[in-house]
C-alpha cells in the first residue's frame, strides 16, 4: 500500500504542481509582450490561458498534500523533521501562490482590459498595473513559489537521516 500512496503522491505532484509552476513562470513574459501589443487578442488570450492553467492546477494540487500524508502516514515518518520542514515549506508555497501570485495574475489580465486595474500591495496600498513593474514583481513572487517547490523535491527526495540511504 506505501508504494501504491507514494506513486500516487509523486504523480500528483508531477502532474498538478508541474503545469503551475511553468504556467506561473509563462505568464510575467506574456504579460508583459501583451501590454506591449495593446489590442493584440491573441496575447491576451495567452495571458488568459496561463492564468487559467495556474487556477485549475492549484485546486488539483491539493491531492499532493494529502497523498503525502497518507504515504507519510503508511511510511511512519510523519515526526521526521525532513517531513515538517518539506509540509512548511509546501504551505509557504501555496500561501505565496494564492496570495501574492494568483492575484496579481488577476490585476493583469484586468489590466489588459482597461486602462490599469489596481492590486493590492503586501502593505495594503494599491498599484496600477499597466507597466512593466507589476509583472517583474509577479515574476519575483512566482520564483519564490518555484524555488519553495524545488526545496520541497528534494527534501522528498534525500530525505536527511531516513534509513533508505538515500
Amino acid at each position: 500500500m506505501t508504494k501504491f500512496l507514494l506513486s500516487l503522491h509523486v504523480l500528483a505532484a508531477i502532474i498538478a504542481i508541474g503545469p503551475v509552476t511553468v504556467a506561473a513562470s509563462m505568464f510575467p513574459p506574456s504579460a508583459r509582450q501583451a501590454l506591449a501589443e495593446p489590442g493584440s487578442e491573441r496575447a491576451v488570450s495567452t495571458v488568459r490561458l496561463l492564468h487559467r492553467i495556474c487556477r485549475v492546477y492549484a485546486g488539483i494540487g491539493i491531492a499532493v498534500p494529502v497523498l503525502g500524508f497518507a504515504t507519510a502516514s503508511a511510511m511512519g515518518v510523519m515526526g521526521d523533521p525532513w517531513l515538517i520542514v518539506s509540509v512548511v515549506l509546501t504551505v509557504l508555497a501555496a500561501i505565496v501562490l494564492v496570495v501574492l501570485v494568483l492575484p496579481r495574475q488577476e490585476a493583469v489580465l484586468e489590466g489588459l482590459g482597461t486602462e490599469g486595474a489596481d492590486v493590492e500591495g503586501a502593505a495594503g496600498g494599491t498599484a496600477t498595473v499597466t507597466d512593466r513593474k507589476a509583472t517583474v514583481q509577479l515574476a519575483m513572487f512566482t520564483g519564490v513559489f518555484n524555488l519553495l517547490w524545488t526545496v520541497v523535491t528534494v527534501l522528498m527526495i534525500v530525505r536527511p537521516g531516513s534509513t533508505t540511504g538515500a
